[in-house]
Order: C-alpha cells, then sequence, then structure tokens
C-alpha cells in the first residue's frame, strides 16, 4: 500500500497544535481602507479551527 500524500495546500493553511489546528482570518488581503481598525485589529491573529471541522482537516494532513 503506498503511502498517503499530504493536500499541500491544506498544509500550507493550518498547523498542528495541541490544541487543534491553528488558522489565520480570511478578509485581510485588499480593500482594506473601508473596513474599521477594530475590524482590522481582531482579523490580525490566529485562531482555532472549529471542532466539526477538524475531521476533515485531519483527512487532509494524514501525517500532521
Amino acid at each position: 500500500m503506498p503511502k498517503m500524500k499530504t493536500k499541500k495546500a491544506a498544509a500550507k493553511r493550518f498547523q498542528k497544535t495541541a490544541g487543534g489546528f491553528k488558522r489565520k482570518h480570511a478578509f485581510r488581503s485588499h480593500i482594506l481602507t473601508k473596513m474599521s481598525q477594530k475590524r482590522k485589529r481582531n482579523l490580525r491573529g490566529t485562531s482555532l479551527i472549529h471542532e466539526a471541522d477538524e475531521a476533515s482537516v485531519k483527512r487532509l494532513l494524514p501525517y500532521a
């Protein structure tokens, strides 16, 4: 049986931590002038993916 391949797009977007998978926020690339400072500030950091999505991300990253 051959080894499973890691989905490289998912490997670039998610990082495995002790608490789950870490992800960045969307909507931070362009057209930021109309966005309030508070909204941009809250999108700045990282957060964990929801536990409902954890199984699908684990399938994409079999060795993470």
